[in-house]
């Protein structure tokens, strides 16, 4: 098993950042193809893919809508990744989920339910 904890996030105007941390923790992350990502949910609408890294390789992929404003970094030693949150926007607004997996194939990472173990989930609110 593996237990995420998502901190941060909060209330933001437009233009803003923030960051958001996830930390892993519950059993062994040394084999490879270890991913750990976001993915944020707005009222009313479904899980969406924001960002997310492999462990080994340092691969990054980010949904077009944050592309260039949000940066996915993590730490192998503290088992953390991290979201920074620039040039904020209130369409950015959601509870924002951290998601890991240690059998998910590259093709699936933007999908949800490629997914088997997930934070509790933090609120993000960007006023205008």
């Amino acid at each position: 098993q593996v237990q995420l904890v998502e901190s941060g996030g909060g209330l933001a105007q437009a233009g803003g950042s923030l960051r958001l941390s996830c930390a892993a923790s519950g059993r062994a992350f040394s084999g490879t193809r270890f991913y750990m990502g976001w993915f944020r949910q707005a009222p009313g609408k479904e899980r969406e893919f924001v960002a997310v890294t492999e462990r080994s390789s340092g691969y990054a992929d980010y949904a077009d809508s944050v592309k260039g404003r949000f940066t996915i970094s993590r730490d192998n030693a503290k088992n953390t990744v991290n979201l920074q949150m620039n040039n904020l926007k209130p369409e950015d607004t959601a509870v924002y989920y951290c998601a890991a997996d240690g059998t998910i194939i590259r093709s699936s990472v933007r999908t949800a339910s490629a997914y088997d173990y997930w934070g509790q989930g933090t609120q993000v609110t960007v006023s205008s």
